[in-house]
């Protein structure tokens, strides 16, 4: 017997999606429904039309934040007449049978360190951007940007991405900054090991680290601060969703 979700719970679980941050918000939402039940286990999801007008979201990012989900093995689903998008619950990639064998104590942790950083990075940025920097400070940054944006494979976009948030931390020229966010960096590492490797994510990410590298280099340190809040709301809702 197919398993049906009840009606009422998915009207009050899943809310209209607002902002720049449509896709990581879709995937937050609609993988939180499924790991607490709201739709159980070999349940169908709603029609893609009817779960992008209650996410209040455009088709094609109801579609990317699906193709999400099946990646990180949450549901499959199967085309054609009868077709649909059933919960499966069943990690097919090695980065999902990592996220499934996680303990409720490291879950608690990893939850923690996202909160931290959430602190920590803003405030990087904003003595980043407070900084007069130099001209090889400036080339610093603009070089650690420049490897993100070339980077091609997982493991090479990564390390480059947690240079270029090593790199803004060091430019507020505070140790205890530093130490803060090469821990938080090493913690995020761990925990994006545990997810699929998202293009439509990286694109996002790769838009945020543009805009904070402008705003640094201008000396807009709210600007610098807002944008790395942004970005590090952005990582979390997509680990919270994909983590659990």
């Amino acid at each position: 017997m197919t398993a049906s979700p009840d009606d009422r719970l998915p009207v009050a679980v899943l809310r209209p999606v607002r902002g720049h941050h449509a896709f990581e918000a879709c995937v937050e939402q609609l993988a939180t429904a499924i790991r607490l039940g709201v739709y159980p286990l070999g349940a169908t999801l709603p029609a893609e039309r009817e779960l992008a007008e209650q996410l209040a979201v455009s088709r094609a990012t109801l579609r990317e934040a699906m193709a999400a989900l099946r990646e990180a093995g949450l549901v499959e689903t199967t085309r054609g007449r009868g077709g649909g998008t059933v919960v499966t619950l069943k990690p097919r990639s090695p980065s999902g049978r990592r996220a499934a064998r996680l303990t409720a104590v490291q879950r608690r942790d990893w939850l923690d360190a996202l909160e931290f950083r959430r602190i920590v990075e803003p405030g990087a940025a904003y003595l980043a951007a407070r900084t007069d920097l130099d001209p090889a400070g400036r080339e610093q940054l603009e070089t650690a940007l420049a490897a993100v944006s070339a980077a091609r494979k997982p493991a090479a976009h990564r390390q480059a991405d947690s240079r270029f948030h090593l790199t803004v931390a060091s430019l507020a020229d505070s140790p205890r900054v530093i130490e803060a966010v090469t821990s938080v960096q090493a913690t995020l590492h761990e925990m994006l090991l545990t997810i699929p490797v998202l293009g439509t994510n990286i694109a996002h990410s790769d838009r945020q680290h543009a805009a904070l590298v402008r705003a640094i280099l201008a000396g807009d340190a709210e600007r610098a601060r807002r944008v790395m809040e942004e970005h590090c709301d952005d990582t979390a809702a997509l680990l919270r969703g994909l983590v659990g």
